[in-house]
């Protein structure tokens, strides 16, 4: 460690560290100038009805804005919200608006606009009661008669409206959520594998699609791609009414719940400095100060707020790589709970720092240096930057290499609306391939859960709620059983060569599942050729194919294993792939001829040319890829689209029926049709795709879940009855996957199911 050290020279650590925490370089800070900049080009947008520009300035302005900044006489910060929250009244977002108010309110409770736009929204909501009590503090508050004039007159037209119902203000819920099934955490037990090392199993038999363990993060970090568009603590989109935090201006939250707890400021005021100019009922007394406090503050203040340490002028958080900051988090975590600030504690997770190149160790020694040096300014705590320290934050850094999640969120690349409750389906507006899309939007470590090891064809399935893990059981699984789940590369997804090199190269370890050491046909045929003759259903292999399959035919051998066939690759499931059974003696046979040369038919023994094969499925593929780049442009040329059907029948003649190539090849057709309208032949090309993919993964697996979204959307849009049974499917495999948490995760499942059941009624007519 101190020759890694010693290898960084001093003045290199200052220059480095120089730019990263001096205040007067800031770039993150708080800027009330700027902020006023964005206000006046906010104005500027509601003055000519550009609604969307005003929202998007007005919000900008709020990031920048000093919590204590005057505009004139009033807090710069509720002038902003309140002038976002007209615009949100005039977009429609009524909840939005409300929201808005609230939180001017709770920086300046005397603030009489504030009041009158929550009374407005109030009385629009029909919450007659608290509208008239919000526009009654307005005109208490309002010093100008002109003012007083308006609000009076608008308490005239809302008394014509009230009635003795009683009415609320409108509650949202803050992505807070109210999870139905606990995880069963007797089920499971830490256990230690050859070869694998510390593990989790069953301690009986589990059922599927049963919720084994879920777990809040130790420490997690938002991406930098996705700062603008992801709450920074729960990872939720963020909605139109963003929060920023109250003293610097990297992150986002998507309500005060989340600021708060991420450690982001606080907006209260005190309440005695509200100035009333005359005696007010204590009725109104009372309304004023539930309204203007802020609510759920005390269950916070226990929770460990992970962003104040970064929320200084300094611009290291927003500068250095998420893994660094992440690692700053655990750190300081580490120093709170020992409670003695002197002691660095690396977590209970393993680490390879032995296999690390010498390059990487010293980029990890390097920015264990700058983390230190940056900490000590945040801290304000003499952190010594020796070997001890840097062992501890070094070690950290390969922790989170090596156990770190990714926590994902599901997108539809359809703008038009899976997520949108309210789409209408229909054929006259076109249609288009609802896709799902799994976005990586933070990074976290859970102290159990990174002790799930991994395989290729896992048996849990992990997912997030907000920034909980949950994962539950994708089939039966037996007594002593050890609980997988897929680090990234699975059976289907890639060969088995891609999975192997890329788990070593990231994790470090060599994948001995079952998968990667038995021969299994998904493997088999996912990038394999067809046999020259039309009619022989038989694999080719090429070069890298033929490689990986024997090595693990001498890894069986090596491990005296029985030769079978695992039970999700059976031949009768595969159609008529060969004739009768396939036993790995006559596999194993065939492998024997081969090794001496590449291109041999598995089944009939027929070479075939693979370097004219290979020159072929070239130029197809080239011809789907320009197809995919013109739809992304939203452009799509008729000949284009000859060129890539005349490419998928040369794919169907050179490469082996269930190879993927020609599932993406389909996928990609069926886009195309959806583009021009042609609606019945994307739903054909659709299903030719989705049949392909179950031989490769398996007809219940989550992927074949996300195809089915793209079938149901083509198929509401075309007003296919076929939808009900599609959406039937679609549940069962959502369900086994995500349980009771499946609408949540899918909120437009509702709408589909609308869609759907509209279709059977019409049809049953």
């Amino acid at each position: 460690m101190e020759k890694l050290k010693s290898m960084v020279p001093d003045a290199l650590k200052e220059v480095m560290t120089r730019d990263l925490v001096d205040p007067e370089r800031c770039v993150c800070g708080k800027n009330k100038d700027a902020a006023l900049d964005a206000k006046q080009k906010g104005n500027r947008c509601f003055s000519t009805a550009d609604f969307s520009g005003a929202l998007t300035f007005y919000s900008q302005a709020l990031i920048l804005a000093p919590f204590d900044a005057r505009d004139k006489d009033k807090n710069l910060v509720s002038v902003l919200y309140v002038n976002r929250a007209v615009v949100l009244y005039k977009l429609g977002f009524k909840i939005e608006c409300l929201r808005d108010c609230n939180r001017a309110l709770q920086i300046s409770p005397g603030y009489a606009k504030a009041w009158y736009w929550r009374g407005k929204i109030n009385a629009s909501s029909e919450n007659y009661e608290d509208a008239m009590a919000d526009l009654h503090v307005a005109n208490l508050m309002e010093t100008s008669l002109g003012g007083k004039r308006q609000i009076e007159g608008e308490m005239k037209i809302l008394q014509v409206q009230f009635t003795r119902t009683s009415g609320s203000s409108t509650q949202h819920d803050e992505n807070i959520f109210r999870i139905s099934d606990e995880p069963h955490e007797g089920k499971v037990k830490s256990i230690v594998m050859p070869h694998k090392g510390r593990g989790m199993a069953s301690t009986g038999e589990i059922p599927p699609s049963y919720l084994v363990h879920s777990e809040e993060p130790y420490a997690a970090v938002i991406l930098k791609n996705c700062r603008d568009r992801y709450c920074h603590y729960c990872f939720n989109e963020l909605p139109v009414d963003v929060v920023p935090c109250s003293s610097c201006a990297i992150p986002r939250y998507c309500s005060e719940h989340c600021q708060l707890k991420a450690g982001g400021g606080r907006t209260r005021n005190n309440l005695e400095e509200v100035g009333l100019h005359v005696e007010v009922p204590i009725e109104i007394e009372n309304h004023i100060r539930k309204v203007a406090s802020e609510n759920g503050e005390e269950n916070i203040l226990e929770h460990f707020p992970e962003h104040r340490h970064e929320c200084l002028d300094a611009n290291w958080p927003a500068v250095l790589p998420h893994e660094v900051v992440l690692a700053g988090q655990v750190v300081v975590k580490s120093l709170v709970q020992r409670r003695d600030l002197v002691e660095i504690k690396a977590l209970d997770l393993s680490y390879s720092y032995t296999e690390l190149a010498v390059e990487v160790k010293l980029e990890l020694c390097i920015y264990a240096i700058v983390l230190l040096v940056c900490l000590q300014h945040s801290l304000s705590l003499e952190l010594p930057v020796n070997p001890y320290f840097l062992h501890q934050v070094i070690i950290i850094m390969c922790q989170i290499r090596l156990n770190s999640m990714a926590i994902i969120r599901m997108k539809s690349s359809d703008l038009n609306a899976p997520q949108n409750p309210h789409r209408k389906f229909s054929s006259s507006e076109g249609a288009s391939a609802s896709t799902i899309e799994q976005v990586s939007v933070g990074q976290a470590i859970y102290a159990v859960g990174s002790l799930f090891n991994h395989s290729c064809r896992p048996n849990i399935h992990a997912y997030f709620l907000a920034r909980t893990l949950f994962i539950r059981t994708t089939e039966l699984v037996e007594a002593g059983c050890s609980l997988e789940l897929s680090y990234g590369p699975q059976v289907g997804q890639w060969n088995c060569q891609d999975r192997l090199k890329f788990l070593e190269e990231k994790y470090y370890f060599q994948c001995q599942c079952r998968s990667c050491s038995v021969v299994n046909l998904s493997d088999l045929v996912l990038s394999a050729f067809h046999c020259v003759h039309p009619h022989c259903s038989g694999i080719v292999l090429d070069t890298f194919d033929i490689k990986s399959e024997t090595d693990k035919l001498k890894q069986s051998r090596h491990a005296g294993d029985i030769y079978s066939l695992e039970p999700y690759v059976q031949v009768e499931k595969l159609g008529d792939l060969y004739a009768g059974e396939l036993d790995h003696s006559a596999l194993e046979k065939s492998y024997s001829s081969l090794r001496a040369s590449v291109g041999y038919c598995l089944k009939c023994g027929s070479r075939c040319d693979l370097q004219s094969s290979r020159l072929m499925v070239s130029k197809a593929l080239g011809n789907i890829k320009r197809l995919r780049d013109e739809i992304a442009r939203k452009e799509l040329s008729s000949s284009l689209l000859s060129k890539a059907l005349e490419s998928l029948d040369q794919l169907r003649k050179m490469l082996h029926a269930y190879n993927k190539s020609i599932a993406e090849a389909e996928d990609s057709i069926a886009q195309a049709f959806c583009f021009i309208g042609e609606v019945q032949g994307a739903m054909e090309h659709c299903k030719s795709s989705i049949q392909i993919l179950e031989k490769l993964y398996s007809p219940d697996h989550v992927v074949i879940g996300y195809e089915l979204v793209k079938l149901l959307s083509i198929q509401l849009s075309l007003g296919d009855v076929a939808a009900g049974e599609t959406l039937n499917r679609l549940c069962i495999i959502f369900e086994h996957h995500y349980g009771s948490h499946a609408a949540v995760v899918f909120p437009y499942l509702r709408s589909f199911k609308r869609e759907a059941r509209k279709l059977c009624e019409v049809e049953d007519s």
